[in-house]
């Protein structure tokens, strides 16, 4: 990868509250063509600081009918970083070893990541008390860096925004929709809002939770007795919410996870097939309470390691603290990628256990479209939580949408070989990825990228064939 020689600086100020935002631009060629990057530091609020990194992409499609969409990439954790771990290791240009990657988003959208909530990756704060605690305030801090980057930017706002979100990141995007909306309302923020998609979300704990003892038992993980007990600490978490003790409902989550990962003989959350051993998904030495933002870690490190050999020189962190952290250039000394990831973790532990389903409602009674897609083996995330969630819409299109049958889907070569299912009503959207499990893009990056191509409209969506 060969950086231009035509790295500029370019200062903006806000004149809503005289807040700098400093933003990079330069010009990088690659193996997958010319890329046109931009990236840079927005302070959400004083002393708090969003970084954020856009991809134009190479293959972009001018047309007026069908206008060039835009893709919000919100990371899971909470505190994992979209920067890092969407980006490198999962949807965009250049993989972790710098590599271009065949199946990238990028083929059908720009690609918007950001470090969000502030502390996550290179995002961080001068006070450690500027920590967010909740999703709203989250999504506060995300809409004004969206103001600042479309209010400024003619060619931004032809664009539609479609944000998309994997894990506890669903959480963040049904908040942040809602966020959106009331600022495009009030005239405040300049953008079309062109849909919200939930990628494997964490929007129902309570419903989560109750999942799985019953799917590890159908798979033969865990006996009657461990089932029982599983029922009996996910029904302990459900009197907790009921009475709005999250924190404690959290303590409760992390007692069941860790049950059943001794009853399963330590089943991969991240792909209930697979043992822990075989693909960690956690560092044991560190306490993991509520912290899947080092799942995240650990899960990609393992799984490079296992595709490129031992032999792989650039793990994420060294990737992040080294060759992106010289070419991005701004990245103050004292900030590590992930320096503050948890920070971030503590201050949501009140919020960790909330449900977002009445979000999810607003937004399809908004006419805001709504994609979910889930990967088959899952088990933080599981496809029969989320039916369980979805079920409890108060949507007044609910029952025309489970009334109907599925279409299936195929990808590549091949119409035998069945990737997945698909169906849909006015706005509200459903894919069951097979094969896939908390991280669909990673597992089955060929229909991942074709149905990106048709939730988004994308105007170069044709089938596309990973060689």
């Amino acid at each position: 990868m060969a950086i231009g020689k035509d790295v500029f600086f370019l200062l903006f100020l806000n004149l809503n509250a005289f807040i700098p935002l400093l933003r990079v631009n330069a010009y990088v060629t690659s193996g997958i063509g010319n890329i046109s990057e931009e990236w840079g530091y927005v302070e959400v609020r004083p002393k708090a600081h969003m970084f954020w990194w856009l991809y134009k992409s190479p293959q972009r499609v001018d047309d007026p009918a069908k206008p060039w969409p835009v893709i919000l990439w919100l990371q899971g954790g909470p505190g994992g970083s979209g920067v890092g771990f969407g980006n490198f290791l999962e949807i965009g240009p250049l993989d972790v070893n710098l590599e271009p990657r065949n199946s990238t988003w990028l083929q059908k959208a720009d690609l918007l990541f950001v470090d969000s909530p502030v502390g996550t990756g290179y995002s961080y704060v001068e006070d450690e008390n500027l920590a967010v605690t909740t999703d709203e305030e989250a999504a506060t801090d995300l809409t004004f860096l969206l103001k600042q980057l479309f209010n400024a930017d003619n060619n931004l706002q032809k664009s539609p925004l479609y944000i998309f979100a994997e894990s506890y990141g669903g959480k963040f995007a049904v908040t942040l929709g809602i966020s959106v909306l009331k600022a495009i309302e009030a005239r405040e923020l300049k953008l079309h809002l062109g849909g919200v998609a939930l990628g494997d979300s964490w929007i129902s704990p309570e419903d989560f939770v109750f999942s799985w003892g019953p799917l590890l038992k159908d798979m033969s993980r865990i006996d009657s007795s461990s089932l029982n007990e599983s029922n009996s600490l996910a029904e302990k978490i459900r009197q907790q919410l009921a009475e709005g003790r999250y924190a404690e409902a959290t303590d409760t989550w992390s007692d069941l996870e860790h049950y059943l990962g001794s009853a399963s003989n330590d089943v991969d959350f991240y792909n209930f097939l697979l043992d822990y051993a075989n693909d960690p998904v956690v560092l044991k030495e560190k306490d993991f309470k509520g912290q899947m933002a080092w799942r995240y870690l650990n899960y990609f490190s393992r799984k490079y390691s296992s595709i490129n050999g031992a032999g792989v020189s650039n793990d994420l962190p060294s990737l992040m603290n080294g060759p992106i952290r010289k070419k991005l250039r701004i990245i103050p000394e004292n900030v590590t990628w992930g320096g503050q990831t948890e920070l971030v973790l503590d201050a949501m532990t009140n919020d960790f256990m909330k449900p977002r389903i009445e979000e999810v409602d607003e937004l399809l009674a908004r006419g805001v479209n709504v994609t979910i897609y889930n990967g088959q083996v899952d088990l933080i995330c599981a496809t029969k939580g989320v039916e369980a969630w979805v079920n409890k819409l108060k949507w007044d299109g609910l029952q025309s949408f489970l009334s109907l049958g599925r279409t299936p889907l195929f990808c590549g070569d091949s119409d035998r070989t069945t990737k997945g299912f698909v169906k849909s009503y006015k706005n509200l959207f459903f894919y069951w990825i097979l094969g896939a499990g908390h991280f669909v893009p990673v597992d089955q990056p060929c229909v991942s990228l074709q149905m990106v191509g048709n939730i988004t409209q994308s105007p170069n969506n044709g089938v596309y064939i990973i060689h």
